[in-house]
Formats: C-alpha cells, sequence, structure tokens
C-alpha cells in the first residue's frame, strides 16, 4: 500500500528551529488530522514535505513508498503524487484556472512529458473540469478566470478543492482550509473534500477546528505542539480539543508547551 512517511523530521526556517524530531505515516486511504495552537509547526510540515526552498531540512527523512523525497524538487514530488492546499494561495494573473488545471493535470497524468509535448486533448479535459465542477457546485465561469486573482476567500479554497479534484494525489495536505469560511462554507468543503478524496488518497489536514472533519472523520487526529508530535488519538482527540482547547495538553507537555510560546513570535513572520 502507497505510504507517506516521515521520520525524525527536523526543519529550518529563516535560521530559526521550527520542527524538533517529527514521526508521522500516512497511508493512502486514511485520514490523518493535524491539530495545534498557533507556531507548532503544522504548517511548516507540510510546507516541508513539498519542498519548500525557504524551508531546510536539517535531519531526519521524507519517503514516498521508500523512495526520497528530499532529493526531488517540488514539481517532481507533485508529479510522484503529493498535493497540497494552501492556506495562504497566490493569484497567477492572466493564467485562467482551465488553462493551469489543464497543463498540471497533463503533467501529473504523464509525469514523463517534456514542456511542449501534447496537453491532455481539449475535448477530453473539457468534460472531466465540467462533470468536477458540477460535483462542486460551482459556476462554470469560475474555469474562465484567472487563478487566484480577484477571488474572495472562499473563492480561493474552493479552487485549492476543485485542483485537488482534478490532479487526484495519491496524498493530499490541506492547510487549514476552513480559515475565513463561514459554517455553511465549511461545511461544503467538507463534503467536497470527501465526495473526491473518499479511500482513494492520503489526507493530512491541517486544522484548527472539527467542521471541517465533519464528512471527513480521521482514523488518527495528532496534536503538535513545539515542533512536535506530542499525542496522537481518533476523532474524538479532535473533538476534545475543538471544545476545551489546549491546556490539558499543554499541562501534559511543559518542555513542548515551553518551545511553542517561545517560537510563535518568531513563527508569526514565517508562516509556521
Amino acid at each position: 500500500m502507497d505510504t507517506l512517511a516521515i521520520s525524525n523530521l527536523h526543519v529550518v526556517v529563516n535560521e530559526k528551529p521550527i520542527l524538533k524530531g517529527v514521526n508521522l505515516s500516512i497511508r493512502r486511504g486514511e485520514t490523518h488530522a493535524l491539530m495545534g495552537p498557533n507556531g507548532s509547526g503544522k504548517s511548516t510540515l507540510g510546507l516541508a514535505i513539498m519542498g519548500h526552498p525557504q524551508y531546510e531540512i536539517t535531519a531526519g527523512t521524507i519517503q514516498l513508498n521508500g523512495q526520497n523525497l528530499l532529493e526531488m524538487s517540488p514539481d517532481e514530488r507533485a508529479r510522484a503524487g503529493l498535493f497540497m492546499a494552501f492556506q495562504r494561495p497566490v493569484a497567477i494573473p492572466g493564467v485562467r484556472m482551465a488553462d493551469f488545471l489543464r497543463h498540471a493535470s497533463t503533467n501529473v497524468r504523464r509525469p514523463e512529458r517534456k514542456e511542449g509535448e501534447d496537453l491532455i486533448p481539449m475535448r477530453e479535459f473539457r468534460k472531466e473540469l465540467r462533470e468536477r465542477m458540477e460535483q462542486l457546485r460551482m459556476d462554470p465561469e469560475f474555469a474562465r478566470r484567472y487563478v487566484n486573482d480577484g477571488f474572495s476567500g472562499g473563492e480561493m479554497k474552493r479552487a485549492e478543492i476543485l485542483q485537488l479534484a482534478m490532479l487526484q494525489p495519491k496524498f493530499a495536505i490541506l492547510d487549514e482550509t476552513d480559515s475565513g469560511l463561514d459554517a455553511d462554507a465549511v461545511r461544503l468543503a467538507s463534503q467536497s473534500i470527501a465526495e473526491i478524496g473518499g479511500k482513494s488518497m492520503g489526507l493530512l489536514i491541517i486544522t484548527h477546528h472539527d467542521k471541517l472533519l465533519e464528512h471527513n472523520p480521521p482514523d488518527f487526529t495528532h496534536v503538535m505542539l513545539g515542533g512536535r508530535i506530542v499525542e496522537t488519538g481518533t476523532f474524538e482527540l479532535a473533538i476534545e480539543l475543538h471544545q476545551q482547547g489546549y491546556d490539558r495538553i499543554r499541562a501534559a507537555n511543559p518542555d513542548a508547551d515551553a518551545d511553542n510560546q517561545a517560537m510563535t513570535v518568531k513563527t508569526e513572520q514565517v508562516g509556521a
């Protein structure tokens, strides 16, 4: 079975240690929730997995089916089956969503393809895109707009989910896809992710809340504090954290809590 395995991962950002020995294994078909207070390193983990150049890995390994991802560029990781929906997606003025998705989908499905070679046939692509947009209850006009240019926060998050639907990765990291959305939009996002992913993907859902997990109950819930995973449980743990916060976790892990408080101010500037 496809497995994404992170072992003893240490990450430094702008010479500041953020992750301090993260261990995590996700099998395809599993849903994992990653929760924790601000500045604990959740986004850093996702960006390090995807190969962001600002995130320096000083120790540990990241492997996909035994293959060393640290030797691969971000685009090679995407072609191998990784995807990340960003907390703060960037705009690409002048590039239409449909064109962007056609190129991205072709590159992922044909990883040996060289730039300039044939794309997915237009008729085939349009049919699939239309079906996916209908599934996500999206206006067809959305595909003609420039990527994230002038999008509302909710539209940006839906654009990320549309990319997830079209690329169909082996493993997807969803970094606070619920942030900035109202309750109805979060519920729709949760339902859409469940319909798209199902058991065909391994999901790592980074969130502060339980609503995004409504239709995606995690097999495992992990709590990150001070740059390390300090507790793992089931969906019930996610519900507890939503209802009661992190006081129990902090009290049980005073060293990690001290590190987290020291990190919070530093990591606000680097999006950890």
